[in-house]
């Protein structure tokens, strides 16, 4: 898990359960997209909620998932 500190003290990184988050102080947690099926049933990584693209289509969830956050890694910490 990457955690990365701004210049003005804020810390952003994609949240994952291998470092308890909440006990380094003050948190706000922010949806950064959606994973969810077309109506194909292929998946989709919508990043609109921070202003990324849609990712996508994939034939599995998973490879949504790893694409998301690739572009999270990229783009956005």
């Amino acid at each position: 898990m990457e955690i990365v500190v701004r210049k003005n003290g804020n810390a952003h990184c994609i949240y994952g359960e291998a470092i308890p988050v909440p006990t380094l102080g003050t948190i706000e947690i922010k949806r950064a997209s959606h994973v969810e099926p077309d109506a194909d049933g292929k998946w989709i990584a919508d990043l609109n909620l921070i202003n990324g693209p849609m990712l996508g289509p994939f034939e599995h969830r998973t490879e949504a998932l790893n694409a998301e956050v690739a572009w999270l890694k990229d783009n956005w910490l």
